[in-house]
């Protein structure tokens, strides 16, 4: 992560809204989260405004999402954060920045899905309805969406580091996965649009069941196992195979081998940030560390 040196505050967000946005200076400002690549500032109770603070490329993440997912949430079954404005580079902030309408609910790492029935429905449902082929220009991933091999080097070294560490206590069954991952089929279809990063920070739950999607900054083009991964990710134990069946098309063995890959390697994620986190490192998130650790349970018992 590289920390702007820029403090993002309430008065920052209303001096930026008055330059550009006028209308919206007024509404109540107030901090709503402090993500990986964003800061989200909620205003009033609708709409939110996002700017970019903590990596080199969140501010181009942001104008692809105000680019495409107005495009997109009009076929999507769950609620999203859909662009509403778009804030240019200025002499007060240098980076371009976007209001979206504003989601309700708490994120799943936080609040878990614990509703089973509920939450396999709505993610099939919005996988379905996301998962058609993308136009030739669509995005294409940070190293998402393409052959799994790509990540082996990725793969090797946060498997050693988690063992070490003694968060991973059976590291044989979870590099069998990702070997069978490995010899499946490529994807030989179309690209196909994908949310990108969908584990639980960015899921978001109300009573236990989801109820909306946020944070497309890694929408693109590609190999739809990389969103199925969520089955294993998101879901509680015991309703993978609910999940399937109510995606549509159903994906055929290779793709579900793949898509187990891929859930290894957003468990290992999820299991590296929740661990630095505990330990207080920059970019350590401790809420991730145990859902990433029961979607890890879950793929070596499948």
């Amino acid at each position: 992560m590289t920390h702007t040196d820029i403090e993002v505050t309430a008065e920052l967000v209303r001096e930026l809204l008055r330059d550009q946005h006028p209308d919206l200076a007024d509404r109540p400002i107030q901090l709503g989260a402090r993500g990986w690549d964003n800061q989200i500032w909620r205003l009033g109770a609708d709409l939110a405004v996002r700017l970019p603070w903590a990596t080199d490329s969140a501010a181009e993440l942001l104008v692809k999402e105000h680019t495409w997912v107005p495009v997109l949430a009009p076929n999507l079954p769950l609620p999203v954060p859909i662009p509403q404005r778009l804030g240019a580079p200025s002499e007060r902030f240098p980076h371009p920045w976007i209001v979206t309408t504003w989601v309700p609910g708490e994120p799943a790492d936080r609040a878990p899905i614990t509703d089973g029935v509920e939450s396999v429905t709505a993610l099939a449902s919005f996988l379905t309805a996301l998962h058609h082929p993308a136009p030739e220009h669509a995005p294409v991933g940070r190293g998402r969406g393409g052959p799994l091999a790509a990540g082996s080097q990725w793969f090797d070294r946060q498997l050693t580091e988690a063992t070490d560490r003694g968060s991973i206590s059976d590291p044989d069954s979870v590099r069998a996965i990702w070997e069978d991952a490995l010899a499946a089929p490529e994807w030989d279809g179309p690209p196909m649009w994908l949310h990108g990063d969908l584990h639980p920070a960015n899921v978001l739950t109300e009573n236990g069941a989801i109820c909306g999607v946020i944070d497309f900054g890694d929408l693109c083009a590609g190999d739809p196992a990389y969103d199925l991964a969520s089955a294993w990710i998101l879901l509680p134990d015991n309703t993978v195979e609910q999940f399937f069946d109510s995606y549509a098309p159903s994906p055929d063995p290779a793709t579900r081998r793949r898509a187990r890959g891929c859930a290894v390697l957003r468990a290992l994620a999820g299991i590296q940030i929740g661990d630095a986190g505990v330990r207080g490192l920059p970019g350590g998130k401790p809420t991730w560390g145990p859902p990433a650790q029961a979607a890890l349970r879950r793929l070596i018992a499948s």
